[in-house]
């Protein structure tokens, strides 16, 4: 790798049985934060009955969680960076597991909204710290491992949000109505806060960190200002506002680039961006989350809206596509290592024959039973093919004093994969008319953005691109 080259000190590699417990803990916090963003959707009719909410006031329930999140990611990581992963782990997961307690105790539609966002927060100071810990922690078949794990538990999260929200709200429990898919969080972060002082190692910060204030203040609002709109604008059909809003957020981005070549402490180091694989692959991961997110929105609106599904069976229908994920990232280490760059754009290829399948069986207006739930575990195998090496890619040439940065980068990358994702694709099918021939031409377009991914993905086809030496 070319540029300057910083030695982290030594770390201390944990025992099988420790570096379980730490994985376990991290995973199990990530799983909750990934959770929230999807299991509030269905119990949004509910509230809206129970709080006397108005329809932009729901709207910042279900949308305020993700847009603290994605604004305030950068700044966990470097937070992260500053005081150590364990630390900031702990804070965030101790803010998250309060939020939620708050939420689920809320009497008004004010209150929910500041406890979304505050939820919002803690899953931003927390989020980052799990590819840090993993990156810091975890070495060779160890790390590798650990990453995907770490996808299999990003692809269940959305999916079990869906299915848990509607479970926990169907069960209407001791009359509690939707206030359990928040209160569910409670007891598990309590455990997690008690697992994680015990097991989750001691952070050693170097001394010579710093922060750049001046571009992380300017980053944050440049996310803000694109994430906001994105997620609102389709609701509000896209008013000026919103397109002023993305315009100045570009904007901050660049006046971002020449920030950061003069701070002493960038948030991005430039050597950071040199690391073999790193942009290729960040900029695949990009894609592969704007085609999960978009496809996952596109087609539960279809379900539930145009085919009449309760949100439980519309959830319970994504299944095999998250089981096919979940599988492929767990076990594609098995295949001999010279085949797995190629796994990268194959699995993408992959995921797009699954999505124009799927666009041909919906676009007749029915279920398409069974070949829609055959077509669903295509689609999610493909994209866990491609995106659990990404990550190994991603990750494999960063210096570990580089870790807090290269996670706030991926984290980051998912979040406004999946946001732009779901914002372009749900105004695709919305605008079409949300019917069966919407979804049809939603899948066509799917089908197209799967296979850029994988031509994104094609200079890390070469060892060199890949693995280049220093």
């Amino acid at each position: 790798m070319t540029g300057v080259t910083i030695i982290a000190p030594p770390l201390r590699r944990p025992a099988v049985r420790t570096s379980r417990g730490i994985l376990g803990v991290v995973l199990i916090g990530q799983f909750m934060a990934i959770l929230d963003v999807s299991i509030v959707n269905v119990a949004a009719p509910t509230i809206r009955t129970d709080l006397a909410a108005s329809g932009s006031g729901l709207q910042l329930i279900i949308a305020g969680y993700t847009v603290a999140y994605a604004m305030l990611l950068i700044t966990g990581a470097r937070l992260g960076g500053l005081t150590g992963p364990r630390r900031m782990f702990l804070l965030g997961l101790a803010v998250f597991t309060a939020a939620s307690l708050a939420c689920g105790l809320a009497g008004s539609e004010t209150a929910l909204i500041v406890f979304r966002l505050a939820q919002g927060a803690g899953a931003a100071l927390m989020v980052p710290q799990v590819l840090s810990v993993i990156q810091l922690r975890f070495e060779g078949t160890a790390r590798a491992r650990a990453l995907s794990a770490y996808s299999a538990v990003l692809a269940g999260g959305i999916v079990a949000g869906q299915v848990l929200g509607g479970a926990l709200v169907t069960a209407d429990l001791f009359g509690t109505g939707w206030r359990p898919v928040f209160l569910v969080n409670v007891p598990i972060g309590v455990a997690l806060l008690v697992a994680g002082a015990r097991l989750l190692p001691k952070d050693h910060v170097p001394r010579d960190q710093g922060v750049d204030l001046p571009g992380l203040v300017i980053l944050s609002a440049a996310v803000s200002l694109l994430v906001v709109p994105l997620v609102l604008g389709h609701e509000r059909h896209w008013p000026l506002w919103g397109w002023v809003s993305m315009g100045a957020g570009v904007a901050l981005v660049a006046v971002f680039v020449p920030v950061e070549r003069r701070a002493r402490h960038p948030l991005i180091p430039g050597r950071l961006l040199r690391a073999p694989g790193l942009v290729p692959a960040t900029i695949a991961i990009f894609m592969a989350m704007l085609t999960w997110g978009g496809f996952l929105f596109a087609v539960a609106l279809h379900l539930q809206g145009g085919l009449g599904d309760d949100p439980l069976r519309a959830g319970l229908t994504f299944a095999p596509g998250a089981a096919g994920f979940a599988v492929v990232s767990l076990t594609w280490r098995r295949l001999p290592e010279r085949l797995h760059r190629a796994l990268i754009p194959a699995g993408f290829t992959m995921a797009a024959a699954g999505y124009l399948g799927i666009a041909g069986v919906l676009s007749g207006g029915g279920h398409g039973e069974p070949w829609l739930e055959v077509l669903l575990a295509v689609s999610g195998a493909g994209l866990g093919a491609a995106y659990s090496p990404l990550f190994t890619v991603a990750l494999a040439r960063v210096a570990p004093a580089d870790a807090p940065d290269a996670s706030g980068l991926l984290a980051t990358t998912l979040q406004l994969g999946q946001v732009v994702g779901v914002a372009a694709l749900g105004t695709l099918f919305l605008g079409l008319g949300a019917s069966a021939h919407a979804i049809g031409v939603t899948g066509v377009v799917l089908t197209v953005l799967a296979l850029a991914g994988a031509a994104c993905a094609v200079p890390l086809l070469t060892r060199g691109g890949a693995r280049r030496r220093s």
